[in-house]
């Protein structure tokens, strides 16, 4: 179980005020506040029979050993000088395409090999290697997320060469995948404009977590009602320091700046983290 978001626990934790799940011995009173907030506690979350110090060290034993399989990754990466990125956003914000239209441009004179992580099927592995570039998919099942563990056997796997890129696709999930550090050199997020400008007030410890924003699907924006300049700043409320790029999977748009990033980022491993496209 992740305590990170509760996955696995089997447990309906939300309830719209009059209707409650069956066995939880609460009889159905009407709350016209709608609005119940799990995430209160020291722990962040709520576990059904958990106390919040339980969460805590569960928490803490889940992550301090994942952070030794990253730290393992992380090593690997420096050694052979290696340039990792986790690309991380919920489902459907255009991050496969994205990553292909890369590739396109930024693969033919790099050499760069792809990590695809869903619950299930192979389709987006299928799709990269369309391209050229070596991937391997990794399926979770349950799972919300990719850890470090699953990277490090997928290393072994694809054993890229010294001095290559590894784009890591994570699951499509805003939750988890923030909390569990892979080795990367990077995360980075991918929003699309018709998710709302809000994301990052919603979901705060990804755009936290990351140094730079792709805010994708941008071709679409004089069909929307969507607010560049709102989105920006909300994901700089939370992260004073994040980057944002606008982008267009689609007509190209943004996409030498997002390669520009990338080149910088590489050229400043191990130092701070670049601006190259102000």
């Amino acid at each position: 179980m992740c305590t990170v978001c509760g996955c696995g626990s089997g447990e309906t934790r939300i309830e719209d005020g009059t209707k409650h799940a069956p066995g939880h011995g609460h009889e159905a009173t009407p709350d016209h506040s709608h609005h119940h907030h799990y995430g209160a506690g020291d722990a962040g979350a709520s576990v059904p029979g958990m106390s919040q110090s339980r969460l805590i060290q569960l928490e803490q034993d889940i992550l301090s050993k994942n952070n030794r399989y990253a730290d393992a990754n992380r090593r690997y990466f420096a050694d052979r000088g290696i340039f990792a990125l986790n690309l991380v956003s919920s489902p459907g914000s255009g991050k496969t395409s994205l990553l292909v239209e890369t590739l396109k441009r930024f693969g033919p004179t790099r050499a760069c090999y792809v990590i695809e992580g869903d619950q299930q099927t192979t389709n987006d592995a299928d799709r990269i290697r369309e391209t050229g570039v070596p991937a391997l998919q990794i399926n979770t099942g349950k799972g919300c997320h990719l850890d470090g563990h699953m990277i490090g056997h997928a290393l072994e796997r694809l054993a890229p060469e010294n001095g290559s890129v590894v784009f890591i696709e994570n699951v499509g999930n805003l939750v988890c995948p923030a909390a569990f550090d892979l080795g990367e050199a990077h995360k980075v997020a991918i929003l699309s404009v018709t998710e709302g400008e809000d994301k990052p007030l919603k979901y705060p410890d990804m755009f936290a977590a990351a140094d730079i924003v792709l805010l994708n699907k941008t071709d679409l924006l004089p069909h929307l009602d969507f607010d560049v300049g709102t989105a920006t700043a909300n994901a700089q409320k939370i992260n004073p320091n994040i980057k944002v790029l606008k982008v267009s999977a689609r007509s190209g748009d943004g996409l030498e700046d997002w390669i520009n990033w990338i080149d910088a980022a590489r050229a400043n491993l191990g130092r701070t983290t670049p601006d190259a496209a102000e």
